[in-house]
């Protein structure tokens, strides 16, 4: 390929990432998020409508998504969090690139879908502390 033809190109890819939203395009606006748990087996349930029975689990989530998550198991204390989300490394990357490329319309494009961002903590890594026993008398 000739100079002329990869500048040509490198054009044609700035252009497409400036006008449909880098981030979104490279990351999608949606990834897995996983809880684990020491012991495994707790059921977990989130107010944003996830659940499931047994640890592991792992969903596919909006990356803009914030809820509250509840972990329980018979024998052991209810663990409470919140998963937050946060501006990526990669999602970032691809922000910085549409304000260099001027794509004006990328950012609002990855800032609607939360392409940019990621879930934190993810995985959610729990060890769940037992339940004390009350002391006899």
């Amino acid at each position: 390929m000739t100079n002329k033809g990869l500048v040509r190109l490198a054009m044609i890819i700035a252009a497409a990432c400036s006008a449909t939203a880098c981030a979104t395009v490279t990351r999608g606006s949606s990834e897995a998020w996983s809880v684990e748990t020491v012991p495994s087996g707790a059921t977990v349930h989130t107010n944003a409508g996830y659940a499931c029975d047994a640890t592991p689990c792992t969903w596919k989530l909006p990356r803009k998504k914030e809820f509250d998550v509840t972990i329980t198991k018979p024998g052991y204390k209810t663990f409470h969090t919140q998963v937050v989300h946060q501006i990526a490394g990669g999602g970032g990357a691809a922000l910085a690139g549409n304000v260099i490329l001027g794509g004006l319309i990328g950012i609002g494009v990855d800032s609607v879908t939360g392409a940019a961002l990621e879930l934190k903590p993810n995985p959610l890594k729990v060890t769940l502390e037992p339940e004390t026993a009350a002391p006899k008398p």
